[in-house]
């Protein structure tokens, strides 16, 4: 008997790792770190909480159906500022308004892609995409990266057959954290435009790249809506993550056929979310600004407190937005080292198996710490611990 879409592929690796927290007492003096989630765990500011209050209480509108796209104005202002920020000429019709970026992933792969269809995905990988891409019956391509966990186009290349249909970059990158190049961005994009299939380009952490400017200047290249197809989440950036609101900027054409499945799925985004977001963009500018610089001061904790571990053989492998990517020097696989950091020292990371095709070596050395929750005090903790396991 065949197996179901949702059994072709694992289960939620977030969820999985939780389970371990089952039937766990961590002792009063060493309280549970959690960096296995990418996500912010408090509420957005209390003014976008207020306003979005007085919007649920005032506009009759923000309880019903609204356009499949997404809401007009936050399609405009969404189209207003990339346009002002990648320095290019975005139309409103070029981008669409999703139930967070898990699904504008399944809306683009969906409006690409058949039953036994390839996209290119460089490793180590998000693990929703592929997942979606097990259930959609596409086969998932494994790019595998260079020591610096950056991918190669050329490498990249010997993969595309008739049957490939895009590739898929997330800077920076989850779970690695790494901030591609722009030139490196540019390449895959004439890749992707010299054999007519898609660049799938996730900036969901954009907001919090530690470069200045543009990240890469794809919207200003003659017809990208042919090829581009960008990513957005704004649950990162405005702690939104509860109101599911995500982006997706590409071609009218593409938004056509992307239009079809979200009516099937969700028919419009969250209304409240919406206008929480557009609220959020008009308003939160400095705020946001804000929120990066913490990001940035915990990223250079990182940098500054990992020596302690350098020296007990663990390695950096990548470090950005949300994300430090570890290599750990222990003869334990990485997913039986996760278990053992839960009830050893209260630490709950995800394992490197969970970023990689099955058989892959190079899993089974390797960490994702996710610092969106943790302040410097609690990074030095974290380390300290971390050098614990060494003894």
């Amino acid at each position: 008997m065949a197996l179901s879409r949702t059994q072709s592929t694992f289960a939620p690796p977030v969820q999985e790792a939780r389970r371990w927290l089952d039937g766990i007492q961590f002792p009063v003096d060493r309280a549970l770190i959690n960096v296995s989630q990418a996500a912010p765990a408090t509420a957005p500011p209390l003014a976008m909480r207020e306003a979005m209050a007085e919007i649920l209480v005032s506009e009759p509108a923000s309880h019903l159906y609204g356009p499949t796209l997404g809401l007009e104005a936050l399609r405009t202002e969404v189209a207003a500022q990339w346009s002002t920020s990648y320095g290019a000429d975005i139309a409103k019709g070029e981008v669409a308004i999703t139930s967070g970026c898990n699904q504008a992933f399944a809306a683009a792969i969906t409006s690409l892609c058949s039953a036994g269809d390839e996209v290119i995905l460089p490793t180590p990988w998000y693990f929703n995409h592929k997942m979606w891409l097990d259930m959609s019956g596409v086969q998932s391509v494994s790019l595998p990266t260079d020591s610096s966990l950056l991918p190669d186009p050329e490498k990249a290349r010997a993969f595309i057959t008739p049957r490939t249909r895009a590739i898929v970059l997330v800077t920076p990158n989850n779970p690695a954290g790494v901030e591609y190049p722009s030139d490196l961005v540019g390449a895959f994009f004439e890749l992707a435009q010299e054999h007519g299939i898609a660049l799938i380009v996730d900036e969901t952490y954009r907001d919090f790249d530690s470069r200045l400017g543009a990240p890469h200047d794809l919207f200003s290249r003659s017809n990208w809506q042919d090829t581009l197809i960008q990513l957005y989440s704004f649950s990162k950036a405005y702690r939104l993550t509860g109101h599911r609101v995500g982006a997706i900027v590409t071609s009218q054409a593409r938004l056509a056929e992307v239009e079809k499945f979200l009516d099937t799925v969700t028919i419009c985004p969250s209304q409240i979310g919406q206008r929480g977001a557009l609220w959020g963009m008009q308003n939160l500018g400095q705020w946001l600004a804000s929120e990066r610089k913490e990001i940035l001061i915990r990223r250079s904790a990182i940098e500054t407190e990992f020596s302690q571990l350098a020296a007990r053989g663990w390695k950096l492998l990548g470090l950005g937005a949300y994300f430090a990517y570890l290599k750990h020097p222990f003869p334990d696989k990485s997913d039986a080292l996760a278990k053992r950091m839960v009830a050893e020292q209260s630490i709950l990371c995800l394992p490197g198996t969970m970023f990689r095709p099955n058989g892959d070596p190079a899993a089974h050395g390797e960490l994702r710490i996710a610092f969106a929750n943790i302040d410097s005090d609690g990074i030095k903790t974290l380390f300290k611990r971390l050098e614990m396991m060494c003894g």
